[in-house]
């Protein structure tokens, strides 16, 4: 690991940048290493998973490893998965779950890591925050729509990406009315993770 990325690392881990914009404060949650070849790209922390510390250390954690096909231990093995959320910490409980996250952190601190990022080679991009940053003008103008044209997106992107939706129990009613999302997205994003996946 390169002193450049050991010292990006510490200054994130020692972000204070929304620290008084933030109900319970700084506490940035990330897992990244220079020789990741996923990137999942995800909205926030939630509550408890600033609590814990621990990227998707909840209830959309466990449908996530699960759509990805994946058990706790290579989740968490950072030298995979990178797990890079739009903003490192907690934004706040909103009217209708939990606020967006802050726009100063991805200008802060997103393409710096991106570009030490170099194994990359999938990109998971999850729910609208994620999908406008990492698919940009292609994004399509709903989330159902751009996850319809997953496709495009995989097939086109280098390194690919996958648009998904967030895999929080908030979204059962989506993946009632979008069963297509689960029979056909979910295989391709498994087998592509377990072609990268060789364990040493």
């Amino acid at each position: 690991m390169s002193e450049i990325f050991t010292q990006l690392l510490n200054d994130v881990h020692q972000c204070t940048l929304c620290h008084n914009f933030l109900a319970l404060g700084a506490n940035p949650v990330v897992q990244i290493s220079p020789s990741a070849k996923v990137l999942i790209a995800g909205q926030a922390p939630g509550l408890k998973v600033h609590q814990s510390g621990i990227p998707f250390d909840d209830k959309s954690g466990e449908r996530l490893r699960a759509w990805l096909g994946v058990d706790a231990a290579t989740f968490y093995n950072d030298k995979f998965f990178a797990i890079l959320p739009m903003a490192f910490c907690y934004p706040g409980k909103g009217n209708a779950g939990d606020l967006p996250p802050s726009v100063e952190c991805a200008r802060q601190w997103r393409e710096k890591i991106l570009q030490q990022l170099s194994q990359i080679e999938l990109i998971i991009a999850i729910g609208s925050y994620a999908q406008n940053w990492h698919l940009a003008k292609s994004k399509m103008p709903t989330l159902t729509e751009t996850v319809k044209h997953w496709q495009q997106y995989y097939i086109n992107s280098t390194p690919a990406i996958i648009p998904i939706p967030h895999p929080s129990p908030r979204n059962n009613i989506w993946l009632k009315r979008n069963p297509w999302f689960e029979t056909e997205v979910i295989p391709i994003l498994q087998a592509h993770i377990k072609s990268l996946h060789r364990p040493v």
